[in-house]
């Protein structure tokens, strides 16, 4: 405030002399009734009237100036409550999920938080902060509560790695949930695909697709995507199958690691065949 009138006084100083020696003036005129000095005295009310007038639409100007300042403010302050606000309600419907999906699993679910990505073209991973300390192991399946993110592979105290569908180096084995058969799916740097699927096999767009039981790393359904497209129809004797994956892999935050391995030694064979593929 100190700094403004200064700033006031410095830029309109020679008004305020002039507005101060017309005050005195007006004192003095108001004095003496003669005809003359009415004259002048109403002359000098209106002089001052006019400079009042300009100093108070300065002030409100002033004031103007500091309203919109503030409303900025408060606007800013909101919309980042509101963002804030927002990404909870996000964060709380994921979650919600999550429990749900615990509550009604009859198979152990360790949960676990994304603290990193790496989503490249061909090598997708995610790191966890869960491992050995929180039971666990390589194979076990990685899910929210969407369907299948990927697969444990490699593991420490308190973290593990998972290769996520979108890691060219993990093939699994899924089958339409509908008619039934099977096929192998790995990504190609583009899209999940199903591999030589016989053109005699009953798939069609639209078709949910989920993991196959004959898998011994995971052996029940979990659901995968839905199928988006069926090429090479017109040639050779397979078809290639393109899945659309229902885990958004970009926005994945909050996972549980299904705690199940089947079959320690198959799981070894097969895992170490899927590392080597």
């Amino acid at each position: 405030m100190i700094r403004f009138l200064v700033s006031i006084w410095q830029n309109f100083k020679e008004y305020i002399v002039l507005v101060i020696l017309l005050i005195i003036s007006l004192i003095l005129l108001s004095q003496n009734n003669s005809q003359g000095i009415q004259k002048v005295r109403s002359i000098a009310f209106g002089t001052f009237a006019s400079v009042t007038s300009v100093f108070t639409d300065i002030f409100n100007v002033s004031n103007l100036k500091n309203e919109n300042e503030n409303l900025r403010r408060t606007n800013a302050e909101l919309m980042l409550q509101l963002s804030r606000l927002r990404e909870y309600a996000i964060v709380n419907d994921e979650l919600k999920g999550l429990l749900n999906l615990k509550d009604s699993s009859n198979f152990p679910l360790i949960s676990a938080t994304v603290v990193s990505k790496s989503l490249t073209k061909s090598q997708g991973t995610i790191t966890l902060n869960a491992g050995k300390n929180q039971s666990v192991k390589v194979g076990m399946p990685v899910i929210t509560d969407k369907g299948i993110v990927g697969i444990i592979y490699s593991i420490s105290d308190n973290y593990s790695i998972a290769r996520t569908l979108t890691n060219v180096d993990l093939k699994i084995t899924v089958k339409n949930e509908r008619s039934r058969e099977n096929a192998i799916m790995k990504w190609n740097g583009d899209w999940l695909v199903m591999i030589n699927v016989p053109k005699t096999y009953d798939i069609k767009k639209g078709d949910r697709i989920v993991t196959s039981e004959i898998s011994s790393i995971i052996p029940f359904p979990l659901p995968v995507g839905v199928v988006y497209e069926i090429g090479n129809v017109e040639q050779g004797i397979f078809n290639e199958v393109k899945v659309q994956p229902f885990v958004d892999f970009q926005k994945v935050e909050n996972v549980f690691i299904l705690g199940l391995v089947k079959s320690k030694e198959i799981d070894q064979i097969e895992f170490n065949l899927l590392k080597s593929q």
